[in-house]
C-alpha cells in the first residue's frame, strides 16, 4: 500500500540498466501500491516490476539517485525527477517502518540468548510459531521464500520458460490481473498438471494449459483464481511446515531460510496438483469470492469455468453470473502479446 496518497499513480522518466553490461535505456517509471513499475515509452509495454519493500538507493544525497530492486539485483535505475525521488524515498522509509525489525524480532524472540528460543518453543506450541512467522514476514521476505521454492520446482519441471517477448508478455498479464500488487507469472515446460501458487506472489503455469486455452481471459483467471487461493491458504505456512521447527525459528530471527531447508518441497506441491481439473483445485474458493474478484478485476467468469471443466456442470454458478456476459470490458493481452505469452517454452 502506498503510503502517502499523494504519490498515488505517479509517473516520470529515468534510465535502466538492465544487467551491468547492459546498455542504459529509457524507460517510463510508475509508482504503484507495492511496485515500481519500468515500461517502453513508445510501446508502453511493462519491461520490469520492483518491489517497494526491497527497494535500495545506492547513492544516497546524490543525483542522480541510483536505486536497484534488491541487495543482489543487476538492475539499476537512474532518476533526475526530484518529485519521484521523494516518492520512492518517503514510501520506502514508510514500509520499512511499518514492517518488523529483525533487531526487534531478535530483542523479543532470542531475548539475548538460545535459552530463551528453547523456552519459547516448549510454551508457544510450534504451529502457532509457525503461523505467527507467516503473519509478520515482509514482502521483501515472502518474495526471497518464493524464489528458493521456485529453484527446487526447477529441479522436477526445468527452468522457467524465457523467451524475451513471452517474459514480458507474462508480466502484462500479472499488472492487468492485478495492476497495484502484480503476481509474478512464470510458465514451466513439464511436470506441472495444474496451475501453482507460491510465497511472494508467484504463480506457476503449465505450458501446456497455455496450448489447450483459446484466449487470454481464461489463463488470466487461472492466476487470478490462484491468487485468491494463496490468500485463503497462505503458502508461506505450508512451506514452513516442510522447513521444519528449526528453519521456522531461524526464519523469524534472522529473516532468511537455507535453501536445504526447502529441498524436496517441490515434490510436495507437485502431489497437490496430481489432483487437477476435473477434481476441484485446492484451497475451493467459494463462488461469491470468485465473482467480486472478476468483478473488481473486470475479468468475465465464463472462460475461465469453462475451461476448468468444458461441460460447465460443475462451475455453472460461475457461467450463470458472469459479470461481463460478452466478455471482459477492457483488454487482457493484445493479440500480439497473446501469441508471445503461447510462444514463451519455443
Amino acid at each position: 500500500m502506498t503510503a502517502l496518497r499523494k504519490y498515488d499513480r505517479l509517473e516520470t522518466t529515468g534510465l535502466w540498466r538492465a544487467a551491468p553490461d547492459a546498455q542504459l535505456r529509457e524507460v517510463v517509471v510508475g509508482l504503484r501500491d507495492a511496485t515500481v513499475v519500468l515500461s517502453d515509452p513508445k510501446t508502453e509495454m511493462p519491461l520490469s516490476a520492483w518491489s517497494l519493500p526491497a527497494l535500495l538507493r545506492l547513492n544516497p544525497g546524490k543525483t542522480p539517485a541510483l536505486f536497484t530492486p534488491g541487495d543482489d539485483a543487476a538492475e539499476t535505475l537512474e532518476l533526475q525527477d526530484p518529485e519521484m525521488i521523494a516518492a520512492l524515498e518517503t514510501v520506502r522509509r514508510e514500509m520499512l517502518r511499518r514492517r518488523p525489525r529483525s533487531g526487534r524480532l531478535r530483542g523479543v524472540m532470542l531475548g539475548g540468548s538460545t535459552a530463551a528460543l528453547v523456552v519459547l518453543a516448549l510454551f508457544w506450541l510450534p504451529e502457532r510459531l509457525t503461523r505467527y512467522t507467516g503473519s509478520v514476514l515482509p514482502y521483501a521476505t515472502r518474495a526471497a521464500l518464493g524464489d528458493l521454492v521456485l529453484a527446487d520446482l526447477y529441479r522436477l519441471t526445468g527452468s522457467a520458460c524465457d523467451s524475451k517477448p513471452g517474459v514480458a508478455a507474462a508480466l502484462t498479464l500479472g499488472l492487468r490481473v492485478n495492476p497495484d500488487l502484480p503476481p509474478f507469472v512464470v510458465v514451466v515446460r513439464e511436470g506441472l498438471v495444474a496451475p501453482l501458487h507460491l510465497p511472494g506472489g508467484v504463480v506457476v503455469l503449465p505450458a501446456s494449459l497455455l496450448e489447450l486455452i483459446d484466449g487470454p481471459e481464461a489463463v488470466a483467471g487461472y492466476v487470478l483464481a490462484e491468487t485468491l487461493r494463496a490468500r485463503a491458504a497462505d503458502p508461506v505456512i505450508g512451506l514452513l511446515h516442510h522447513a521444519g521447527l528449526g528453519a521456522t525459528i531461524r526464519l523469524l530471527t534472522t529473516g532468511a531460510m537455507q535453501p536445504a531447508s526447502v529441498a524436496g518441497y517441490a515434490e510436495v506441491l507437485l502431489r497437490q496438483t496430481t489432483t487437477a481439473p476435473p477434481n476441484p483445485p485446492t484451497p475451493a474458493i467459494p463462488d461469491a469470492d470468485l465473482l467480486a474478484s472478476f468483478t473488481a478485476a473486470d475479468l468475465s467468469t465464463s472462460p475461465y469455468a469453462f475451461a476448468v471443466d468444458p461441460t460447465g456442470k460443475t462451475t455453472l454458478p460461475l457461467i450463470e453470473a458472469d459479470p461481463f456476459l460478452g466478455g471482459s470490458p477492457r483488454p487482457i493481452l493484445s493479440d500480439g502479446d497473446w501469441l508471445n505469452l503461447q510462444a514463451i517454452c519455443g
